[in-house]
């Protein structure tokens, strides 16, 4: 099996969003055919509808670890959300927040914005880090709990 960290990280320079980015890299690993894992991560790039909240590369990862960890029908939410929060705690550790708008510094809701990110070359520069950070993150967790 490839290195899903370098799948996700490829994934995102050919232009997958952050979360389809995420979940792409990992869905095989679940049995996840890779056009569902594109078609329910769609809405989620530029932090919800390009709306500057939760990054992709996050809410992605959270998918990825309710695939392996969430839980069963009837059974409690305690584990994965334990999961869920240790994840973010790391990933702010090393880039102090978890919102699109602050990771970027643009509001991709606003077209002027959304156009002065691509002139900063944002998403080739930012966002790349961000969705390796973020699969590292979940990989060393999925590794670490096997």
């Amino acid at each position: 099996m490839s290195d899903p960290i370098q799948l996700a990280t490829d994934r995102f320079e050919q232009g997958y969003s952050c979360s389809q980015s995420l979940l792409t890299a990992f869905a095989p690993q679940f049995g996840l055919a890779e056009e569902f894992a594109i078609k329910i991560t769609s809405p989620f790039g530029g932090g919800i509808a390009r709306q500057g909240e939760t990054c992709g590369a996050v809410t992605g990862a959270l998918m990825v670890l309710g695939l392996k960890f969430g839980p069963n029908m009837g059974e409690s939410n305690d584990t994965i959300y334990q999961l869920s929060q240790d994840f973010l705690c790391r990933f702010q550790e090393q880039h102090t927040f978890i919102k699109c708008k602050q990771l970027i510094n643009f509001d991709l809701s606003q077209p002027d914005e959304l156009i002065a990110a691509r002139e900063a070359n944002v998403f080739k520069q930012t966002c790349p880090l961000l969705v390796k950070t973020a699969a590292g993150i979940v990989q060393s967790m999925l590794v670490s709990r096997s």
